[in-house]
């Protein structure tokens, strides 16, 4: 018998994904500080930097120049925080909760991503981006 103590657990588990880079994360503040003329230039140079970033590319999409433009950013950023949760050990279940800072960048993807997808028509995919924003967080309340 092992001494080892059992974790018992109490619900679907909660993934936190890891902080960005001090120096991308800084960049992004001081981009979206930029006027508006020059902030979504700002962002994209921050994306190309850091691509990898998952809120770059949500606040990307939030300054893209049309719908089918930050629908490609908020798709990107979407699949790129998959693929974080996944190496943060998601295993497609399981909170990704807003209070948590790191998470916002994924869920501010996700959530564009729905959006984007009803501004052009995409409406099965605007339906399960919404499912999914309330499995990931059932607190969700950034609906726009």
């Amino acid at each position: 018998m092992s001494d080892a103590p059992v974790h018992l657990t109490s619900g679907l588990p909660e993934t936190v994904l890891p902080p960005p880079p001090d120096e991308a994360a800084e960049r992004l503040a001081a981009a979206l500080a930029e006027p508006p003329d020059r902030r979504r230039d700002a962002i994209a140079a921050v994306v190309a930097t850091f691509p990898r970033y998952i809120d770059a590319w949500g606040r990307l999409g939030e300054h893209a120049r049309d719908d089918i433009e930050a629908y490609a950013c908020f798709r990107v950023g979407y699949h790129r925080g998959l693929d974080a949760l996944r190496a943060a050990g998601w295993r497609g279940s399981g909170y990704v909760r807003w209070s948590h800072e790191p998470n916002r960048g994924f869920l501010r993807a996700l959530e564009g991503l729905r959006h984007a997808a009803a501004a052009i028509g995409e409406t099965d995919e605007e339906e399960r981006c919404a499912q999914f924003l309330r499995q990931l967080d059932p607190d969700w309340d950034r609906r726009s």
